[in-house]
């Protein structure tokens, strides 16, 4: 289902940039296998995936801390939270693709966006990703789950001196696909990446079956989508016509 809550100009986009966790792949338990694997290995108390799945999407480093202050509501000194944020990284490269998987037609929706710009009346468009998570483990789940070739870049937390929502990420996606922010959308399921389509001067389109949904709600993106299927049609001027959303 596409609720429009503001009209895009689909027919002008140039660049569609995605979000990764909660977006195009669900991650969720990796994620919290290896911050619980963290918490025990500095004799922490394990916390519920839900809990953890909660702390998701402002990055690596912000999500150890989060962690590590939920046992007593104090923030772990910089030294200690250094030391459990590279074992966390070391273990999460070893374990990122033990139950990570790509959304149910995410590839084919991929493919039918890549498709589009064959239409006539629609620009060639290029298709980015960018994530809050550290990028060689961004790529290479990409790579692992056949989504890479789909992408122009694939920008990390750590491919620029600041994360999402600093729109530092998105406006040089911008500048590689010479599109206008008018000319492009963010694609995620947070509020993270509402606030960097709106801190960059872009559209967004939000997916309410991501890790953080809920989120959406205070911060409402252009459009609200169901599933990635929703992608095509949300981003089809010839789709968003005949289904007879504004």
């Amino acid at each position: 289902m596409i609720r429009v809550l503001r009209p895009v100009p689909v027919e002008r986009l140039k660049l569609l940039v995605f979000d990764l966790d909660g977006t195009l792949i669900d991650s969720a338990q990796d994620l919290c296998n290896s911050v619980n694997a963290t918490l025990e290995k500095f004799g922490r108390p394990y916390l519920s995936d839900e809990i953890i799945a909660s702390y998701i999407g402002n990055g690596a480093l912000m999500l150890v801390r989060r962690a590590f202050a939920t046992d007593d509501g104090k923030e772990p000194g910089e030294e200690f939270l250094a030391e459990a944020y590279k074992f966390f990284l070391d273990y999460y490269r070893e374990h990122k693709l033990d139950y990570t998987y790509a959304y149910d037609g995410v590839l084919e929706a991929l493919d039918a966006l890549h498709k589009l710009h064959d239409q006539v009346d629609v620009p060639a468009r290029a298709m980015a990703v960018l994530t809050n998570k550290p990028v060689r483990p961004a790529q290479a789940i990409c790579e692992a789950l056949g989504l890479a070739p789909y992408f122009q870049n694939i920008y990390g937390g750590n491919s620029f001196s600041t994360k999402k929502p600093d729109p530092e990420g998105l406006l040089a996606l911008m500048k590689d696909a010479g599109a206008t922010p008018e000319q492009t959308v963010m694609i995620g399921d947070s509020q993270v990446d509402v606030l960097t389509a709106r801190n960059a001067g872009a559209w967004c389109i939000g997916c309410t079956f991501g890790l953080a949904p809920g989120s959406l709600e205070a911060i409402p993106p252009d459009v609200l989508v169901d599933s990635p299927a929703d992608w095509t049609a949300a981003l089809s001027p010839a789709k968003i016509n005949s289904s007879g959303c504004p």
